[in-house]
């Protein structure tokens, strides 16, 4: 069965997105070769993200490399949304609640992961504990404020593992 993955590439002060869901200060920090960022997106089955992330700045946005994973994701995506759009979009799938989207993610992904982006469906996976893993990405900015890689306020402690033999910042949810 697919693992729910939660991935993100924040700021070392621990944002994944600026004020108002800003990306753009992503784009300088995604060059150059990244093994792990390789291994994951040839690990990724499905993609699971809610509808901010969908509708959010891409760094990327109006390139060739527009799109999860500049652009190298081609697969199936499932968004999280009470709001999906009139018009429907080519290869994803809006759900209305989180069972049925993490049921149908994780269907679709078979025996990969089911890559989970955006920090409010990652807290809604862990308040259901149904997160399996976290990879986090940092890069050598402070943003001071945004979106924050995990924010539950009133929400229990999540103990993480280093997965053993993996990169830093993988780590396994302890249950």
């Amino acid at each position: 069965m697919a693992k729910l993955l939660y991935s993100a590439t924040a700021s070392l002060d621990g944002y994944i997105a600026g004020p108002g869901g800003d990306m753009s200060w992503l784009t300088e920090h995604l060059t150059g070769e990244n093994p792990t960022a390789d291994r994951l997106l040839a690990g990724v089955g499905a993609i699971l993200a809610g509808n901010g992330t969908f509708g959010g700045g891409d760094p990327n946005r109006g390139t060739d490399k527009e799109g999860a994973f500049g652009g190298q994701y081609h697969g199936p995506v499932f968004v999280l949304t009470h709001r999906p759009p009139a018009e429907p979009h080519p290869g994803i799938t809006f759900v209305g609640d989180l069972p049925s989207a993490v049921a149908q993610a994780r269907e679709a992904a078979g025996d990969r992961y089911v890559n989970v982006l955006g920090a409010d469906v990652a807290r809604q996976c862990v308040r259901a504990g149904l997160l399996d893993e976290v990879l986090i990405f940092f890069a050598p900015v402070l943003l001071g404020a945004g979106v924050r890689i995990f924010d539950d306020p009133g929400g229990s402690a999540v103990r993480l593992t280093p997965i053993p033999g993996e990169t830093a910042h993988w780590y396994r949810v302890a249950r």
